[in-house]
């Protein structure tokens, strides 16, 4: 596990590690302008001709220290300086002083077409307004050109905060970030601008960071050590008990989707309860799982509601949703498990438009609606909504969340122990104040019954014994990773929801996560 900072937070590290612990930020600066040109070193060649475009900042000074550390190496660097001389700051000032001392050539204009090399430290992860004037137009310049761009700890014109594209940013090829990843650069847009990033370590104690708010992670290849050990002493009851309550008349796939995802994963069991027409095509495309069925008029019957109750008690987590419609008898399904379950319950697809329209009947207000959910649903149940599913349940635009993905996940779930699984290109999974935002996955996995994929995947693995928060994390990373692999199987273009189940087996297999294929 990684985490990931906002801007804020950096600046708190920052500010602490100088004013504090006493490293003085001209230490900092050094040591991110060697970082720079060891990462640059590897790719680069002395007939390369570098420009260092740089602004006023820090940014910048970190920018000219890289270039004057590759000048003196034997490299061809010049210096681009956009901005105010007056408005430097006193450690960009140094470094600025320090190159001309050197002789490295300082330009004035804006002829960069003579340059293959960029190192892009015009603007850091300070920026708060929109990027225009000269600035605008060399950015605009420098992304229409082709140069190779290394972009000092966030392509110019990011947020940080949010990966918002302040009017415009450099399109950088490589990124290279000092300290902690940058939240932002984890999601679209930003995540298109940064290239392949690299995390440095410049010096930041860790003292630094405990008095931080580190409330932000991603997972990388070796978190999928997570995953619950299988003990040799053991039986199917052993690894947990999953229903799935899935699949109206005609819509036994979503069902059949889930179920066979929780058994891949390893859950011990897996009973499917839904429409009895589905009977015969789930028995037979999926022997394994137990059947249990309602029927379709409704649960009047004493009978059916024993038998659900039954049902609802036999489950160690319970998936309600994937292609259950939204009749009366779905309602009726989705009020009993609310009321009587037990067990963390994965609401995905129909059940959440069911969520919705219940919230219709009681407010329009986002935070009435997300305050009235809280209190309908009981803690460490996990909601895992796309964008369109997530501004029903909210009632708002699905605009107005892609333009603030991270503050409405953030949202969503901070007073409350709800699990919002926001399924995205980049999935962010929240509850209260922590928040993981998924690396793994690709645009092959936008395709008709991924996320029935995703909801058996979460559920095993809270039935083999993870907290639900963790399991929902783990699962959005693991799906992803299956999805990756599928994807170097079949191609995004060809791939489907059944080609992910049957890439869980190569994540879990694995010996050497390392070797697990990567969609970039």
């Amino acid at each position: 596990m990684k985490y990931a900072v906002d801007s804020k937070t950096m600046k708190s590290i920052d500010d602490y590690t100088i004013e504090t612990v006493k490293i003085p930020a001209t230490v900092l600066m050094e040591r991110a302008a060697y970082e720079i040109a060891a990462v640059m070193k590897e790719k680069i060649q002395k007939t390369d001709r570098i420009l260092v475009i740089c602004g006023p900042g820090n940014n910048g000074g970190d920018g000219i220290a890289a270039g004057r550390i590759l000048y003196l190496q034997g490299y061809l660097v010049a210096i681009l300086f956009i901005g105010d001389e007056n408005k430097c700051s006193k450690e960009m000032k140094a470094q600025y002083e320090i190159a001309k001392n050197l002789g490295i050539k300082i330009k004035e204009d804006y002829d960069i077409s003579k340059y293959n090399i960029i190192i892009d430290a015009i603007f850091g992860i300070g920026l708060t307004r929109q990027v225009n004037g000269k600035q605008e137009e060399i950015i605009k310049k420098l992304n229409a050109e082709n140069h190779i761009v290394y972009s000092v700890d966030i392509p110019s014109g990011i947020s940080a905060d949010n990966g918002k594209i302040m009017n415009t940013a450099v399109k950088a090829t490589y990124t290279i970030t000092f300290g902690y990843q940058k939240q932002g650069l984890l999601v679209y847009p930003a995540a298109e601008y940064a290239g392949k990033i690299t995390v440095v370590d410049i010096g930041f104690p860790k003292v630094a960071a405990k008095h931080a708010i580190l409330d932000t992670f991603y997972f990388e290849l070796e978190d999928l050590h997570q995953i619950p050990l299988r003990t040799s002493h053991s039986n199917k009851g052993t690894f947990g008990k999953v229903l799935v309550i899935a699949g109206s008349l005609g819509m036994s796939g979503a069902a059949y989707l889930s179920a066979k995802a929780a058994y891949r994963t390893g859950a011990g069991l897996v009973k499917i309860l839904t429409s009895a027409d589905n009977r015969m095509i789930l028995q037979t495309s999926l022997p394994e799982a137990l059947f249990a069925a309602y029927d379709e008029k409704g649960l009047d019957a004493l009978q059916h509601k024993q038998e659900l109750l039954e049902n609802l008690n036999w489950a160690s987590a319970i998936v309600i949703g994937p292609g259950l419609g939204l009749s009366d008898t779905a309602e009726q399904l989705l009020l009993t498990v609310i009321e009587k379950a037990k067990v963390p319950v994965v609401f995905d697809a129909d059940a959440l438009t069911l969520l919705s329209m219940l919230l219709d009947k009681q407010s329009n207000s986002r935070q009435e609606r997300i305050k009235y959910l809280s209190t309908l649903l009981k803690d460490n149940m996990i909601l895992t909504p796309h964008l369109k599913e997530l501004s029903r349940l909210l009632g708002i635009e699905v605009t107005e969340i892609v333009n603030n993905v991270i503050d409405t996940a953030k949202q969503c779930s901070y007073n409350n122990k709800l699990i919002v699984v926001m399924k995205d290109a980049r999935t962010i999974v929240t509850q209260q104040q922590s928040k993981y935002i998924n690396t793994s996955g690709n645009n092959g996995m936008a395709t008709g019954g991924s996320g029935d994929v995703l909801t058996g995947i979460i559920a095993s693995l809270i039935v083999q014994g993870m907290e639900p928060y963790q399991a929902a994390c783990l699962g959005v990373y693991i799906h992803g990773l299956a999805g990756d692999i599928a994807a170097k199987e079949k191609g995004t273009y060809s791939m489907m929801a059944s080609d992910i189940i049957n890439s869980i087996e190569k994540v879990l297999i694995s010996s050497n996560y390392s070797e697990l294929p990567r969609i970039t």
